[in-house]
C-alpha cells in the first residue's frame, strides 16, 4: 500500500499560500574529495546528464571517474571555497532571501513561500517541497536557475520535483519555468551588468562562455544551442556591439565524445596568438557564481591566456543576488503566477463546518 505524505494536522482556518521552488545544481557539502565524491556520484548518474546504457555509464562511473576524479575536482573547488562555504550555496540563498523580500513587499506578508532546492546535494529538492507543503503551499511554481532550457539541467529539475509530488496526498497546483533565455530584463540586467564592469576595468572583446553539451544531444532536438545564441546576440545588441565586438564558446567539456563548440579553452589559447588580446569573459547560464565560473574561467583559464600572449583577461561576474537579478525574477514569477488569487484569506466558516463534520482542527 502507497505511503503517500498526508497533512493529518491540517488546520482548516489556514488560508492556502504562494511558493516559489528556486532550484539551483548543487554543490559538495565540503571541498574534500570524500563529498566531492558522494556529490559528483550523485550527479553523474542522473540519467538526464549522460544519455548512456545505465549499465555501461555505471562501469565507467564507478571503474574509472569516481576513482580519479573526485580529488581533482576537490583541489579545484578548495580554489574557491570561502570560510562560509560554497560560493554557489552562498549566492543561491542570498538570491532566495532577496526574492521572497521582493514578493512579499509586493504580495503582503505570509502570502509567499520562497523554497530552495539543490538538484544534488542539500538542501535537496524533496525536503524543500514536504517542508513547503507543511507551510500551506497550495499553488507551486518551479523556478530553475538556467535561463537557457537544456535537457540536462531544466529536465532534471522537472524529473526530481515530480517523482516528489508523486508521493503527496494533496497535489498543489503546479507550474513550471522552463527557461527564461530572451526575456526582457534577464538580456537588460546582463547587459547592465557587463556595462558597469567595463566602467571599471575598460572594455574589451566580449566573449560568452556557456556550458557545454554533448553535441549529440544539440542533433538530437535539445534546444539549449540556439538559446545560449540569441541570449549572446540579444545582450550584444543591447549593449550596440560590432560583430567582430564579441564571439560564443562553451566549455566544461568532459570525456571523449564531441560536445558543442568552439570550446572557450582553446578559442582563448588562440586569441591569446592571433587576437584579439583583451578580453572580458561573461558566463549568463550560470544564475550565480560556482566552479565553473569562479575556478575555471576566472582562475584556470586566466594563465594560458596570459602566458600565450594575451595582454588583458576579466571575468565578469554572474548576477547573484543583485537587486537587478532579484527582480527580473520576481518579475518572471509573478508573470507565470498570473490568474492565481493572490489574496486570499482563511474562511471561518469552512473550519467550523470541517471540525463539525469531525476534523481535528
Amino acid at each position: 500500500m502507497p505511503d503517500y505524505l498526508g497533512l493529518s494536522d491540517f488546520d482548516h482556518a489556514s488560508a492556502p499560500r504562494t511558493g516559489v521552488l528556486l532550484v539551483n545544481l548543487g554543490t559538495p557539502d565540503s571541498p574534500s574529495p570524500g563529498d566531492v565524491r558522494r556529490f559528483l556520484a550523485e550527479f553523474l548518474w542522473d540519467a538526464r546528464v549522460i544519455e548512456s546504457p545505465r549499465w555501461l555509464w555505471w562501469l565507467i562511473l564507478h571503474g574509472v571517474i569516481l576513482r580519479i576524479r573526485p580529488s581533482k575536482s576537490a583541489h579545484a573547488y578548495q580554489q574557491i571555497w570561502t570560510p562560509q562555504g560554497s560560493p554557489l550555496l552562498l549566492h543561491t540563498k542570498a538570491l532566495a532571501v532577496g526574492l521572497e523580500k521582493e514578493l512579499t513587499e509586493r504580495l503582503g506578508q505570509g502570502r509567499v513561500v520562497v523554497g530552495l532546492g539543490m538538484s544534488y546535494g542539500s538542501p535537496d529538492i524533496p525536503g524543500t517541497l514536504e517542508r513547503m507543503h507543511r507551510e500551506g503551499v497550495r499553488r507551486l511554481i518551479v523556478l530553475p536557475l538556467y535561463p537557457q532550457y537544456s535537457g540536462t539541467t531544466t529536465a532534471s529539475v522537472f524529473d526530481r520535483v515530480t517523482r516528489t509530488l508523486q508521493r503527496f496526498r494533496w497535489l498543489p497546483e503546479f507550474r513550471f519555468i522552463t527557461q527564461y533565455h530572451d526575456d526582457g530584463a534577464y538580456i537588460a540586467a546582463l547587459a547592465a551588468s557587463i556595462q558597469a564592469h567595463w566602467q571599471t576595468h575598460g572594455r574589451k572583446h566580449l566573449l560568452f562562455s556557456f556550458h557545454g553539451v554533448p553535441r549529440s544531444y544539440l542533433l538530437a532536438g535539445d534546444p539549449y544551442h540556439c538559446q545560449c545564441l540569441k541570449t549572446a546576440r540579444l545582450v550584444s545588441e543591447r549593449l550596440g556591439l560590432a560583430e567582430g565586438d564579441w564571439s560564443v564558446s562553451f566549455q566544461s567539456q568532459v570525456g571523449r565524445e564531441e560536445w558543442l563548440r568552439p570550446y572557450t579553452d582553446e578559442l582563448l589559447l588562440r586569441y591569446a596568438k592571433e587576437g584579439p588580446k583583451r578580453i572580458s569573459v561573461v558566463c549568463p547560464g550560470f544564475a550565480t557564481d560556482c566552479l565553473e565560473t569562479l575556478e575555471e574561467i576566472e582562475i584556470r583559464n586566466r594563465a594560458p591566456f596570459l602566458e600565450n600572449g594575451g595582454e588583458a583577461y576579466d571575468y565578469i561576474p554572474a548576477l547573484n543576488a543583485t537587486p537587478a537579478h532579484v527582480q527580473l525574477l520576481a518579475d518572471l514569477t509573478l508573470r507565470h503566477a498570473q490568474g492565481w488569487p493572490v489574496s486570499e484569506v482563511a474562511d471561518p466558516q469552512s473550519k467550523a463546518r470541517a471540525v463539525r463534520g469531525g476534523a481535528g482542527r
